[in-house]
Order: C-alpha cells, then structure tokens, then sequence
C-alpha cells in the first residue's frame, strides 16, 4: 500500500506575487513600519525590541521602543487578554523548564511529569493539558509541533534559554493563529540578528549533574546579517534507580539566521531571510511512577522494571522567508515556507502480561495485584507468562510543512483607522507509527530479555492537508477599538493502518467567527469584552460520527496600564458544545485506544483572571513585582462513558479533570547595576485526575502544591555577571500527576550558579 507523501501545495513565489497583488494600497495610512520578531536587533545584548505578533502586525507609532503590538494594535489597548515575557523576566530566573515561566501567566495551567519540563502539559483557560496537544504553539510565528494537525502532541519544545519573549493570547485574538484556537496559542520569539557584531557565553553547573552551555555570535551591516547560537543542557537526573545509573537528559538546540536586505534605502524594501535549526536529546525518562505509600517514604525512587527507558530524538528545521515593506510602512507582507522533520524513539515499560502499570500501582494491597507489584520493584523474579514485562519503542518520525503569507496594513475611512491583517497558511504534516515491545524477566532485581520474538502493536500512517484563513480588522474610533474577524479551516485527513489494512478519510471544514472590543475610559484605563468560536479539529482517522471540539467563548474585564505599571482582571467562560480528547500513552491509553477520540458533549469552563505588574524605583535600585492570579471552574453537561482514564463514567455536573480551583505566581526582585535578588512564589490547588463530583480531598487527584525559587546575580565587570539560582528552595515534595503509571514528583531542591561573559 502507497503511502502518502505531499509536496507543499503552492510554490513560495507564486504565493508571494498573489500577496503582494493583494497588498497594492490606494489609501495605506504611513505609520511606523512593521515589526518583525526575526528582524535586526538594535540591542546589543539580543533583547527583542518590539517585535510584532506572530502574524505579523502592522503597530502605530509608540514613544516606547519595547511596546508589544497584538493584532495590529499595542498591548495595552489589544482588544482581548494577551500577556507577553520578555527578556529581562526570561533573564531573571533564567528557567530552563518552560512551564515554569509560564506560571507567569494567569489562565495557564500546568500538569507536572518529569520535573524539568522536558515534555511539557500545558493547557489554557482548563483546556486539557495533556502534552500541550490543545494549544497552538509556534517559535516566530510558524507552528513547531512535530506534526500540528495529525498529531499535535507536543513533543517537541525548543529551550527557553534561547527565547528573547514568549507570548500568550487568548480571547478572540486566537482566531488569527489555530488550528486549536479554544484555549489560545503560546508564540516562543527566538533571538534576533543584531545590528552590531556581538555575541555572549553563558555557562552553568549544578547539583545532578547540572550543565548548561549557551552561546551566540552575530553581526550585521545594515544590508547582510547573521547569527550563530547553540546551546547544550544536562544533568544526570534526581530519580534514583537502585543500579545508580543515569536518570537524567542531555538536549543540544543549535540555530543559525542569516538575513538580506536587497536594497535598504529603496522605497519598497525587500528582505529575504533563512533560519536553520537542529535540536536533539536523549533522556532516561521513563512513565512508570511510584504507589503513593512508595511516594512518601521516598519521592524520587525509581523501580528497576523502569531501567531500560529511554527517549531519543532529533530535529531539524529549515524556515526561508521574504518580507516585503511598503513606502512610508503602510503595509507589510511576509511569507514563509517551512519544513521540519522529527524523528523519536521512545524505549519503555508498557505493561505487564496479565496487568496494566497503572492498575498495579493503584491499587498494591489487593492480592490480585501483590505479587505484580513485588516484580515492578525488584522484589521478586517473574514467575510466569502473567509477570512477564513488556518493553519496547515508539518509534515515530514527523513531517510539518507549508506556506503562510500574512498582509497587514492601514486604511483610513474617515474618522475610523482600520488595521488590517490577513493570512493564508497551506500545510501539510503526517506522522508514521511504528510500535514494538519484546518480553523482559525481572532476575535478582534487574531486566533479561525473555527471548520471545518481538511483538508489532502499532504500524500506521495519518497525514494532513490544510487550508487555513484568517482576517481581523482593528478598527479605532477615538476611544473605542472594535476588532472583528474570522478563521477557516479546510482539512483533510487520511489514515492507513498496515495491522488491520483499514483506511479512513475525513474532510472538515470550520468556520470559527470572532470579536473583541477596547474602550479607553482614561488615558491608562479601560474596559475590553469579547466573544469567538473556539475549534479544535478531529484526530485523523475518526469516523464521520466523532465530531470536532466546539466551544463559544467570553471574556470581559478590564486593563490599566500606566508606564511600568500594569494591570488587568478579565473573567472568561468557555461554553463547550462537544468536548473531546484524544487518547495517548502519557494520559494512560492502553493500545486499543491509542489516538482514538473520545467526545464528552456539553461542558463549561469559566473563572477570573488577574494580573499585576509594577516596577518602583528607589535612588539606583530597580524594585520589579508581579502577580498572577487563576480562579476557574469545569463541569460537564452531559451524562457519557468513557474508556480514555481521564473521563470514565461521567454524569452532568461532574467537574473536569486537571483544572486547579486556585493558582497563584508572585515574583518580586531588588536590582541594582551590581547586583540583584529574585524570588518566585508559586501555589497550585490540587487537581483532581478523573471527571467526578467527590469532594477534592475525597478522590484521587494531586497534591497541593506550593514552592519557592530564589535568585540573584552579581555583575562582577561591565561584561561579566555571575548569577546563582535555587529552584524548589524549601525542598517541596508534591505528587503532580499519576499518568500514566503511578505518582510522579517534581524536582527537589537544585541548587545552580552560572556565569555570562557579553560582547
């Protein structure tokens, strides 16, 4: 059977003469020209300036040169909730787990794993967290999931290390990005070329095994630029194995941008712009967790059935872009092709002979389960076929590709300035499966291969075709700003399963509306409200009954933003007519229902979000405060049963697994030219880890969880800093999750000093 493979549907030059037709304005406004987050940098240091959104926005004039445009207009007045990090927050705490800046955020959940944030869970206003996979998430604008459409599990995250801003926007502002547009998209802005040839070295150690190596070099003259930077991340793990071997990872990220002007002082300027990057890593991660009895005599133990695990993967990216700029700024278009290619191999302990991990874990009293459990530990040899240990690779390889063009501009029709944005993206992306376990006895407290022949569980290809379009138009009347706009999505997919010789196709088309509104009461102070169809396509290979996930979202609150100050409080409710998830192995899916969709019907969500930043200074010293608040509730509207372990038998009013009720992040730091003190303060309610209505402490769900980091750094000469950092500094011990076999913890207290040489 043929298996399918696209090229990229339009060429990237015809694509880009139908954007430029396109963009011939009769009446373009002059504002100033159109920020581009891969554009030369002006700081020396690589700071990020003021890039634009990731579709690339059209921003008026501002006094400010690190205002942040969302949609065509400033952050302060985007007609919808949007927050950004930039770099001196990222510089600040100098996290390498993604997850832990974005607690930054309100409305940002987080469900932990492996204590690094190698393969982060990350949902948006109670959207489900598992593997990122219903967010949109893109580095520069472009998606970077190993295959976004035929199987958005992210398994793949570039290291935050070389970010210079992350970006997060929800509300009707999400419609511009998708495919998953219910909860909102996370936008990772790599470091731009510099103006000036120069460069910075950070290198770092720590306790388990800690090293970081980070480094860039860059130049440009105005017409030719470019930029080298690499960066290599280990540790050798906090888990402990009772054979004392690594428990730990080793991931390298390398990224080379090289960019051209054709002629910089023409009217019109054209720019032409290459990015390469290669990322890998090998990690011994395993799934298998504790029981929670096992958890509090010792959090970071590892059983011996989990010795052989081990991920392996690699990446490699290339993004060509052309950018072109209008006379005077009045309009910008950029198109992009883009192709990634990802390869992973994940070796680990699925299950037993005659029971699943998660079960035995569950439940290590019950005398059917004894003697299962005694085995995972070490504690007695395999006696039959039924304790018999089956291990083995995912093996999957990715392909993501396509072409996108955004037009953005401004017209005026007269008193009401309307900036336009318009985006087409072609793409195409498939995944091909390849799962296998083979027969392991456990033997005086460690694995033999039993010799059995190797056993095929999966073998199978889905791929997608996509048309997605997208247009808002911001249009400001004096004080009010009122952002209508709308998505489409066109998308084909097509599954073929080598066991079972079945294919399936679907076609799906959506159309997801929105708008959102601004309005200046004062100068610093105003009022935003918003309301947008929310999507998130099926998984390929569903029967034409499954349907989409469909919700229609609010939000309404307000903003104040006055120099360094700013602050906001909007309340959201996300009114679900299906809810679905799809089944994978880190939510505890057993084979026959790996990638299926499971449709949970009607749900809402909905809660408060606050946030609070402000910088005082006194004399020399810089005193930055933050705080980010989430409030939320999820429940059911539907009665349904489930086989996917998160849901099961649910009733109406039933609340949604993994939404904490309270989150709360607070950073506050002292700075000087000299010297600085941080600290981060973070509090996560407990969540339960299956739909129900039992009272919180009741079921089974995680622990309250509470922690601590500090920082601080000392610049030692002009271009010399030396900076140290204790994460979980009070030693916090919380289960955060138990999928997909057994409690699993968060990283214990880790002490790491490092030192950053610029020039």
């Amino acid at each position: 059977m043929k298996r399918l493979r696209s090229p990229l549907p339009l060429s990237f030059t015809c694509l880009a003469a139908v954007s430029f037709v396109l963009a011939s304005p009769r009446r373009a406004a002059a504002q100033a020209a159109p920020s581009d987050p891969s554009a030369p940098s002006a700081e020396p240091s690589g700071a990020a300036g003021a890039p634009a959104a990731p579709a690339g926005a059209t921003p008026a004039k501002s006094s400010d040169p690190d205002e942040v445009y969302i949609g065509g207009t400033a952050l302060s007045h985007t007609a919808g909730s949007a927050q950004v990090i930039k770099k001196d927050q990222l510089d600040r705490f100098e996290y390498d787990d993604p997850t832990a800046t974005l607690m930054q955020v309100p409305g940002v959940y987080i469900r932990g794993e492996d204590g690094v944030g190698l393969r982060p869970n990350i949902g948006i206003r109670g959207a489900n967290p598992d593997r990122s996979k219903k967010l949109t998430l893109m580095e520069d604008g472009i998606l970077f999931g190993p295959a976004p459409y035929s199987a958005p599990a992210g398994y793949y995250f570039p290291l935050v290390t070389r970010m210079t801003q992350m970006r997060v926007v929800k509300g009707p502002a999400a419609i511009a990005y998708g495919p998953n547009t219910v909860g909102g998209v996370i936008d990772f802005i790599s470091r731009p070329i510099p103006t000036r040839t120069s460069g910075a070295v950070d290198l770092a150690a720590g306790q388990y095994g800690y090293g970081k190596a980070h480094a860039w070099f860059g130049s440009s003259d105005g017409r030719l630029g470019f930029l080298v930077e690499g960066v290599r991340l280990q540790n050798t793990g906090f888990a402990e194995l009772p054979s004392g071997a690594d428990t730990g990872s080793t991931r390298n990220d390398w990224m080379i941008k090289t960019a051209y002007t054709i002629d910089p002082d023409a009217p019109t300027k054209h720019r032409l712009q290459l990015k390469l990057s290669y990322a890998d890593e090998v990690s011994n991660e395993t799934y298998l967790g504790q029981t929670d009895a096992d958890f509090r005599t010792n959090p970071y133990r590892r059983y011996p059935a989990s010795a052989l695990d081990q991920m392996k993967n690699n990446r490699t990216g290339i993004v060509a872009s052309h950018t072109i700029e209008g006379p005077g700024s009045s309009y910008q278009i950029k198109t992009s092709a883009y192709r990634f290619d990802y390869q992973r191999k994940w070796t680990k302990l699925n299950h037993l002979g005659g029971a699943a991990a998660s079960t035995v874990l569950a439940n290590p009293d019950d005398p059917s389960f004894t003697g299962y459990y005694a085995v995972l530990t070490g504690r007695n040899d395999s006696g039959s076929a039924s304790d018999t240990l089956f291990i083995g690779p995912n093996d999957r390889s990715f392909v993501s590709q396509g072409v996108q063009s955004v037009l953005s501009t401004s017209v005026n029709t007269g008193p009401v300035e309307h900036k336009l944005e318009s985006g087409i993206r072609f793409h195409y992306d498939h995944i091909k499966r390849l799962h296998t376990e083979s027969a392991f006895l456990m033997q005086n407290g460690a694995l033999v291969s039993a010799g059995e022949p190797v056993l095929t569980t999966n073998d199978n290809f889905a791929s997608t075709h996509a048309v997605a379009l997208h247009m808002t138009d911001a249009m400001t009347w004096r004080g009010l700003t009122v952002t209508p706009g709308a998505r489409v999505e066109l998308i084909g997919s097509r599954t073929e399963d080598y066991l079972t010789n079945v294919d399936n196709d679907r076609l799906v088309a959506a159309v997801m509306p929105g708008i959102g509104a601004y309005y200046e009461l004062l100068r610093s102070l105003g009022l935003l409200a918003g309301v947008y169809r929310g999507f998130s396509p099926p998984a390929p290979g569903a029967d034409r009954a499954t349907q989409p996930e469909y919700s229609v979202n609010y939000e309404a609150g307000a903003r104040y933003t006055r120099g360094a100050s700013r602050a906001e409080l909007i309340g959201f409710y996300n009114d679900y007519s299906n809810l679905t998830d799809t089944c994978t192995f880190a939510s505890g899916c057993v084979d026959a229902n790996f990638d299926r969709q499971f449709d949970a019907g009607k749900a809402r969500i909905y809660g408060l979000e606050a946030f609070v930043a402000h910088e005082q200074r006194v004399g020399d010293f810089r005193l930055p405060v933050t705080a980010a608040y989430t409030l939320t509730y999820g429940e059911f509207g539907s009665d349904f049963t489930s086989q996917d372990p998160i849901y099961g038998v649910v009733r109406a009013g039933d609340e949604l697994p993994y939404i904490p009720r309270n989150q709360l992040n607070l950073t506050a730091a002292v700075e000087h030219a000299r010297a600085g003190l941080n600290a981060a303060f973070n509090y996560v309610a407990p969540m339960r880890e299956q739909a129900g209505n039992l009272p919180i402490e009741r079921t089974v769900a995680t622990d309250e969880q509470v922690w601590v980091d500090f920082g601080g750094y000392v610049n030692a000469l002009r271009w010399l800093r030396i900076y140290a950092n204790l994460r979980n500094a009070f030693g916090a011990e919380n289960i955060v999750g138990r999928r997909p076999y057994g409690a699993r913890a968060n990283a214990p207290r880790w002490l790491q000093v490092g030192m950053k040489v610029q020039f």
